[in-house]
């Protein structure tokens, strides 16, 4: 067994994170896609939506699955590790692999949002 402090130990909550993060991604996207179809709203909304979908998994799974110290920092890599492989996924699923620039500012809001709910999962419990 690791101690909640070794090296092995914080790769395993990050990767927890991580899986947690992308399958609430998946579920909430397949949800607003049908949101989108039913619902008459424009397509401005998508990327917004989008972007909080991609807050709220990466605060999910880092608050199931970090502990310890160090959360800034497991945060950090499972916010960045969950935005490169939802966009693996997706693009994937769209078959379009072309990077842009916005992929850098996913990547940045994802350190972001990992780096505060990394910091928010170490301190606040569930009870």
């Amino acid at each position: 067994m690791h101690s909640e402090n070794s090296p092995a130990s914080h790769l395993i909550q990050i990767a927890k994170a991580v899986v947690l993060a992308v399958l609430f991604c998946l579920a909430a996207v397949i949800v607003f896609s049908f949101v989108l179809k039913f619902a008459a709203l424009s397509e401005s909304v998508i990327r917004p939506v989008n972007q909080c979908i991609k807050a709220f998994a990466i605060l999910f799974g880092c608050f199931f699955a970090i502990r310890g110290e160090k959360g800034w920092l497991k945060g950090l890599a499972a916010g960045l590790l969950t935005v490169m492989l939802t966009w693996l996924v997706f693009a994937a699923v769209g078959g379009d692999f072309s990077m842009t620039w916005l992929i850098f500012a996913d990547l940045g809001f994802g350190a972001v949002a990992g780096f505060l709910s990394g910091i928010v999962a170490v301190n606040v419990r569930p009870a």
